[in-house]
């Protein structure tokens, strides 16, 4: 029996063993991890490559600092998977060794050096991926691409991409020729000829391994060896096992019109993995109900050519069509995930709505070098583990201020005479994108829910909903800002006092070193009140563990806040799912409390620090009240001279059921 190899048809960004929540921060995370093991005395003199005791040994020390859950059953190779990807975008080397490229990064992060002075606007960690993947080529088969590229190149041409087109299309294409192909057969489906399904089958036909495969399928009589073998299984073959009882029952029902196989064709699919066995389900039944298939028999099938095959050899030709068609579906969809987390590492290209774009900035800095960009796409370059410029990785590269401001002007009518207007315009458009994302994300009811995901851990169901590229204390964060800058009317810059690293479509995303907790609103004055400063300071700790990590730190907070800003009228407000009674006591005896700066030169009399739960801020969402009525209950509870044990239910609870929106 001859034996079909497979081959690659499309590109991925990394390996699928790495696709896991908190992208940036795990990448930080094994950076570290991989230059403490190599500074260990046993190891300094030791080769990765070939070395599985030593790969055991990285698995087992990851293992040991919580980076890893379970146990794999291979170590060594389960090592080798979670670091390929940071070898594959020029973050280690092939011995595993930092290179100068991910020093940079690590410094930013332990730095907390996120800052944006760049001509992009981007932040620092994210103008480091974005160079790496400009420099990352991925084998092939016979060729070499550079995805992210070609990526940017097709964003160019199209001026955007469906999800559909980014995960299916895109990924296929490998070559100058096949990337032009595809571009032109994008604007094709978009006027209505052609759809994604029929390019990726003609694509795969097009391969001498199908078509030779296929040509066997016809000729053979069909076991199940012979369905292995042609399923060209990039694992091993074993896994197309279950495809064979699949085609049995399938042409019982197709060619002989056998309603009493239906059922065994329904559950034969059963016994595909989930997501080819998802499509095969949906394709040919009307119903995923066992009981409905076999209650009402063909009225339970879908009426396709697959089931109205004239002869044996037209189903053969069909059934293998639609095998390998679902197979890469799956596969495409599967790698997807992972080719957006690398590609979101840039903060150029915008995830939202169904489509990707390139976001301002980089569309007025590409657009300029379009016609450029095809002639790197498809090679190495020498410098791919070095922390070296866009000039250095290809001069055309090279970012020009001037340029990008007549773009701005004719791509999107702004006039610019300075970088101050360039800031403004940008700033402008993320407003407008965060609030667009708020009315379609983030209303009052979702945030309300989300609160009480929060009181109830539910992790998963909250990155569901929000992102899985933070921590969830990250996301805590994020919740609290929004839902602040709702009390607030939606004025104030909100994106900046939250304090944390948002990604391009304005999602929050954690790192792995330090940066500050507190969300710190300003306040301009107005009737209501003063001009202040709010500093927010959010947890998700609760019992001792509270006490005992939360106390020092607000207070410290805002102490050094005033002492060095000269703010009287500045306080805090501490947001938990639950108050601990001693933090409420401590935070209401500060308020008598003398904080000094060093040698005794300065003191703030007094900090007034609300405690504040998350059921309150819920209320607050239910009954519009804003920030003007927040102001005053916040100032009167503050001045109460309730008892602690009263306090906070009588003065913060009982106040907000009985104050309006108004």
């Amino acid at each position: 029996m001859p034996k079909f190899t497979y081959k690659s048809y499309s590109w991925l960004i990394g390996t699928t063993s790495f696709r896991t929540a908190d992208f940036n921060v795990r990448i930080e995370q094994q950076l570290e991890l991989l230059d403490e093991f190599w500074s260990l005395r046993d190891n300094i003199n030791e080769t990765w490559e070939g070395n599985a005791s030593l790969q055991k040994d990285y698995y087992d020390f990851i293992q040991e600092r919580e980076f890893l859950v379970g146990e794999a059953n291979r170590p060594a190779k389960d090592a080798r998977q979670k670091t390929s990807g940071l070898v594959q975008i020029g973050l280690v080397t092939d011995d595993r060794k930092l290179t100068s490229a991910a020093r940079a990064l690590l410094k930013i992060s332990k730095e907390n050096a996120f800052n944006k002075d760049n001509p992009l606007q981007i932040p620092a960690d994210s103008f480091i991926y974005m160079k790496q993947l400009l420099k990352t080529s991925i084998d092939v088969e016979d060729t070499v691409v550079r995805p992210f590229v070609v990526v940017a190149y097709a964003l160019l041409c199209l001026d955007y991409l469906t999800d559909e087109e980014f995960t299916y299309l895109l990924p296929l294409c490998t070559t100058y020729e096949n990337t032009e192909e595809i571009i032109r057969y994008i604007k094709s489906c978009r006027n209505g000829e052609g759809n994604v399904e029929s390019y990726i089958l003609s694509r795969l036909l097009s391969m001498d391994n199908y078509k030779e495969a296929l040509e066997f399928f016809l000729a053979e009589e069909v076991t199940e060896d012979v369905i292995m073998e042609i399923g060209i299984n990039r694992k091993s073959k074993k896994y197309d096992a279950p495809y064979y009882p699949l085609y049995c029952a399938l042409s019982k029902v197709a060619l002989r019109n056998d309603e009493g196989s239906i059922l065994q064709l329904f559950d034969a699919i059963g016994g595909l993995s989930a997501n080819p066995g998802k499509i095969w389900k949906r394709i040919l039944f009307n119903t995923s109900s066992r009981n409905n298939v076999e209650r009402n028999g063909f009225s339970a099938l879908n009426d396709i050519p697959l089931l109205q095959a004239d002869n044996e050899q037209e189903f053969r030709c069909m059934f293998y069509e639609s095998m390998i068609l679902i197979k890469a579906l799956v596969n495409l969809h599967d790698c997807s995930d992972l080719n957006r987390r690398f590609i979101k590492t840039t903060d150029i290209v915008l995830f939202s709505d169904g489509k990707v774009t390139l976001d301002v900035l980089p569309n007025c800095w590409l657009k300029s070098i379009s016609d450029k960009l095809l002639s790197v796409a498809f090679s190495e370059t020498d410098k791919h583990t070095e922390d070296v410029s866009l000039f250095d990785i290809s001069p055309f590269l090279e970012i020009d201020e001037h340029v990008i401001h007549a773009n701005l002007k004719s791509i999107y009518g702004i006039t610019i005479e300075s970088s101050v207007d360039v800031t403004q315009f940008i700033n402008n458009e993320r407003y407008k994108r965060f609030n667009q994302l708020i009315d379609s994300k983030f209303t009052k009811e979702v945030l309300i829910d989300l609160f009480g995901k929060f009181e109830r851990r539910e992790d998963t169901a909250i990155r569901q909903i929000v992102t899985n590229n933070a921590l969830i204390p990250t996301i805590f964060e994020y919740i609290i800002g929004i839902a602040w800058y709702l009390i607030s009317d939606r004025k104030g810059d909100v994106l900046s006092y939250m304090n944390l690293s948002l990604e391009a479509d304005l999602l929050p995303r954690s790192h792995a070193t330090g940066g500050k907790a507190d969300i710190t609103y300003m306040y301009e004055q107005t009737e209501f009140y003063p001009a202040h400063c709010l500093l927010i300071e959010a947890t998700l700790s609760d019992g001792n563990t509270q006490r005992r990590m939360e106390m020092e730190p607000v207070s410290r907070h805002l102490g050094e806040y005033m002492l060095n800003n000269g703010d009287d009228y500045a306080y805090a407000v501490f947001v938990s799912t639950f108050l601990h009674r001693n933090v409420i006591s401590d935070f209401r005896n500060r308020r008598t409390y003398q904080y000094y700066s060093d040698s005794y030169e300065n003191c703030v009399e007094g900090l007034k620090i609300i405690p504040l739960a998350t059921p309150e801020i819920q209320k607050i969402l239910e009954r519009n009240v804003s920030y003007n009525k927040l102001y005053s209950l916040f100032t009167e509870a503050y001045q109460s001279n309730e008892p602690v044990p009263t306090w906070y239910e009588r003065n913060i609870v009982k106040h907000l059921l009985s104050t309006d929106s108004k």
